[in-house]
């Protein structure tokens, strides 16, 4: 469970240490395919999802790519066993499927 969001910075993130971080909970909505892979994604790193959520921000933050070419591999079967077709391009044309 998250908790809050306070990042204390005494220790540079690229050392050995850690740096102590609060976390909150948040609800957000997501594609559902996309978070099918997500998850699974998270579960073959053995990491939560918001683990693997935060680091695919920070890293999108700094103009980054999150993922090494072998994970991207993993992605694609991931996104082909879930049906995910949707592209980044897609990203500013999603809309809700109205509930009937």
């Amino acid at each position: 469970m998250y908790h809050g969001t306070l990042v204390h910075m005494s220790i540079h993130p690229s050392t050995k240490g850690f740096v102590d971080v609060e976390r909150i909970q948040t609800g957000v909505r997501m594609e559902k395919r996309l978070l099918k892979v997500l998850k699974a994604l998270a579960e073959l790193r053995d990491m939560t999802l918001g683990d693997l959520l935060e680091g695919i921000v920070l890293h999108a933050l700094e103009g980054k790519v999150p993922f090494a070419p072998g994970t991207l591999k993993e992605i694609e079967q991931l996104r082909a066993l879930y049906g995910l077709q949707l592209t980044a391009a897609d990203s500013h044309h999603l809309r809700e499927k109205s509930r009937s």
